[in-house]
């Protein structure tokens, strides 16, 4: 259980302190440092309600950090107060990342974006539909899908392949448990070349472009990465995104310099806040980043801080320039946020999204005219979240990325990242 002393609400209204003079120093006319005031509130209570341990948030307006604090603890039992630099698990927004690499590649000719994946990976030649299922033994018959997956299909999420474990229909996660397929999230055994050979050989939920299932697609493309580039995933995005973005601090094995300030995770239990010490997941240790595991998840497997991810959606924001480097076409970023999926395709239903949903070839669900009603985004914002609580967005229109950070296992509080949202926009002038 976690208790709060007076000096944590102390080391609280330092970290206030400090990061409003620097806001002020800048003399920020876009931002109206009062009324984000009510940003400190929210994390604030919802630390003191014990939701979350701590959090960091970071939110960038025209290219100024307009407020960028930290609050509460990286590790309650050992008095580490959360700081700004802190590294965080961000599962899924691990997404956007690798479709990055996957679009660069694109751009140099390596494949088409209605390419049959069989083209590259024979063993995905002639999928299979699931018809039906036998609980007690996981037997199931199938019938030959209409299509083919095509690469637009693994980026859009609408190949039929489900996710093993998590946010997936049990039939599924039963199927992929039997056969030894992983979900990517915290997974340090095997190698990606392995677990998609036997995930080429599972059936699909339903046939390809049918639905948005939200699955193990990114993996998929994590290991056509492999094949089209001659690199492991880690190699290519250090060479061709981390280190010219500056990055410094995002890895899917963290160094061993840099896992200090890896945060602990925590958990619900009742009314009060645990640190996680056992397996999550599929049996992954909670201390996964810091561990040289073998499996290079492109859907789940990267640790970042909010500055780090910062610098990667204002690659979006500049039409994929960063400094004095073109990293992609001002056409492609169009085509990346542009919506892939029709407004009477089915959505898988966990993890829950909002209805109209949109969703492109860049990781990132889209603020459309349909959906416009939803929150204060402007049309054009896109954004995705993390499975441990982490939370991004940017807006083209108002020049903001807005990120939330905490991290814990399971998490009740998902809304959070919506209330950072509503808090956000109101402070804009």
């Amino acid at each position: 259980m976690i208790q709060y002393t007076k000096p944590f609400l102390l080391l609280l209204l330092i970290q206030l302190t400090v990061f409003s003079v620097y806001a002020q120093s800048n003399k920020v006319t876009a931002w109206n440092q009062q009324r984000a005031t009510r940003i400190d509130s929210l994390l604030l209570r919802h630390i003191h309600e014990q939701h979350i341990p701590g959090a960091t948030a970071l939110i960038i307006r025209n290219g100024q950090v307009v407020y960028n604090k930290a609050f509460g603890y990286a590790d309650v039992a050992a008095r580490q107060p959360m700081k700004t630099n802190n590294i965080f698990r961000i599962a899924s927004q691990s997404k956007a990342i690798t479709s990055l690499a996957v679009m660069m590649l694109w751009e140099q000719g390596r494949f088409l974006l209605d390419d049959p994946v069989s083209m590259y990976l024979p063993a995905f030649a002639n999928p299979r539909v699931l018809v039906t299922f036998n609980e007690k033994d996981s037997s199931y018959t199938t019938r030959p899908a209409k299509r083919e997956i095509t690469i637009r299909d693994l980026l859009r999420h609408t190949s039929g392949i489900a996710y093993a474990a998590v946010f997936s229909d049990k039939t599924m996660q039963a199927i992929y448990t039997k056969a030894g397929i992983p979900s990517g999230i915290g997974t340090t055994n095997g190698m990606l070349k392995e677990k998609m050979a036997l995930l080429a050989a599972q059936p699909l939920q339903h046939d390809p472009g049918a639905a948005f299932t939200y699955g193990l697609n990114t993996d998929l493309l994590g290991h056509l990465i492999e094949v089209w580039s001659g690199e492991r995933p880690d190699s290519f995005m250090h060479r061709h995104i981390f280190a010219p973005l500056e990055m410094n601090d995002t890895y899917f094995h963290l160094p061993a310099a840099k896992q200090q300030r890896l945060v602990s995770l925590y958990e619900n239990k009742g009314a009060v806040l645990v640190k996680v010490d056992h397996p999550i997941y599929e049996g992954a240790d909670p201390l996964f980043p810091n561990l040289n595991g073998t499996y290079l998840s492109g859907g789940a497997g990267l640790s970042s801080t909010t500055a780090d991810y910062a610098r990667f959606l204002s690659l979006y924001l500049h039409k994929g320039r960063y400094k004095d480097k073109q990293f992609v076409s001002a056409a492609t970023i169009d085509l990346m946020l542009a919506n892939q999926l029709s407004p009477d395709l089915p959505i898988s239903p966990d993890p829950a999204q909002p209805t109209p949903f949109a969703f492109g070839l860049s990781g990132f669900a889209l603020e459309t005219p349909a959906n416009d009603h939803l929150l204060p985004l402007n049309i054009g914002s896109f954004g995705w979240g993390g499975a441990f609580n982490t939370h991004g967005w940017a807006d083209p229109k108002e020049g903001l990325i807005g990120l939330l950070f905490t991290q814990e296992y399971l998490s009740p509080w998902w809304r959070i990242g919506d209330e950072f949202k509503v808090l956000t926009y109101q402070a804009l002038q």
